[in-house]
């Protein structure tokens, strides 16, 4: 049964209809936060923001160290605030709490201050102390950043968002003084290309990329109404409804994170995906680089300790879809999926004569 501050106050990730790449998008990313992040290319409506409050509100409480502004994870000693780093160093111990993972909602308007923070120089001048007052990075840590309409922020701030992300670290410096906190947290856009392109560069540094539409058909739909108006006339109902699928989702999520790191991938299918990204014409390594992340959380979520064929043939267009080149004025970016499979059914031309 899921219970989130005293209320069944959000939709059950379960319960949403359609949507399974946006939705997959996001479980690898808590699986392997390192991916990099999902963006979503997209109409208004099409439970974009209710997907990710759902997959936050039915994950497990994470250990924190208790009363830390950041969050802290009080098992990751290398990780830890210069607050919590103190703490450790004068009392040896430090005291933990459960909490539960956050979402921190960042508007269009904010400014670079309220996004990394900002530090309090005549304090740090008068008394030699350091006072911080946190933004938006400080907020997000160990949690989900969603940034609704990506495209529409100043693209200093989306460098600022991205280069923390890839960190985990976020540093605001003025006039020579200096904080740093960590800042790892997944983030989740969202972008109507009709409102304005993201630069290439900044398309390339998101890990996934999934582009959905509202569904067509209609008793699909007629579905989503129905659990919809359900969910609004008794929350708690609704929601022991999807308890057990809610459960076992959550759990494989887990395993699945803690087993990650064990996921192995052939020479031979290694070579492949390489060979995709060259085929796919993706500049840089970051595509194949998170390619084989995307694959090893796919096989760890389906309890595997290797990564198969289809794991990669899974994940190829979230990798790629925004990695593409597209002529100007093109917004639609298509993938020769043609191209992929070949290259995944070839036979291993290494002297094995077998498939991987």
């Amino acid at each position: 049964m899921k219970h989130i501050s005293g209320k069944f106050d959000e939709f059950p990730f379960t319960a949403i209809v359609g949507q399974e790449e946006m939705k997959n998008g996001l479980i690898l990313n808590v699986i392997n936060p390192s991916i990099g992040g999902v963006l979503v290319f997209g109409e208004k409506g099409t439970a974009k923001s209710t997907a990710v409050r759902a997959l936050a509100g039915l994950l497990p409480e994470i250990p924190a160290v208790k009363g830390c502004r950041f969050r802290c994870d009080p098992r990751d000693e290398r990780g830890l605030c210069p607050e919590c780093a103190e703490k450790k160093e004068r009392f040896g111990v430090l005291e933990t709490e459960f909490v539960r993972m956050k979402v921190v909602d960042l508007p269009v308007s904010a400014t670079e201050d309220r996004v990394v923070g900002s530090l309090d120089i005549e304090q740090a001048i008068q008394t030699g102390k350091k006072r911080f007052e946190h933004g938006v990075l400080a907020e997000a840590n160990r949690g989900i950043l969603y940034v609704d309409e990506i495209n529409l922020l100043d693209d200093h701030v989306v460098d600022l968002l991205l280069d923390c992300a890839a960190m985990g670290v976020n540093t605001v410096e003025r006039e020579g003084v200096s904080f740093s906190h960590p800042a790892r947290f997944i983030l989740a856009g969202t972008m109507n290309p009709e409102e304005g392109e993201l630069r290439p560069q900044l398309l390339d540094r998101f890990g996934l990329c999934v582009e959905i539409h509202g569904i067509k058909d209609p008793d699909r739909r007629m579905e989503i109404i129905k659990r919809r108006a359900a969910f609004e006339q008794d929350p708690r109902e609704f929601a022991e409804q999807y308890a057990s699928r809610e459960a076992t989702l959550a759990a494989a999520i887990t395993k699945a994170g803690e087993t990650v790191r064990q996921v192995s991938v052939s020479d031979c299918l290694l070579r492949k995906i390489v060979s995709i990204a060259i085929t796919l014409e993706a500049d840089g390594h970051r595509g194949d680089l998170t390619l084989l992340k995307a694959a090893k959380a796919c096989a760890a979520l389906d309890g595997r300790l290797a990564v198969s064929g289809d794991d990669v043939g899974s994940v190829v267009e979230m990798v790629f879809l925004h990695r593409m080149k597209s002529l100007p004025f093109e917004h639609a970016r298509t993938l020769n999926m043609e191209k992929v499979t070949r290259i995944l059914e070839e036979e291993d031309k290494e002297g094995t004569d077998q498939k991987c």
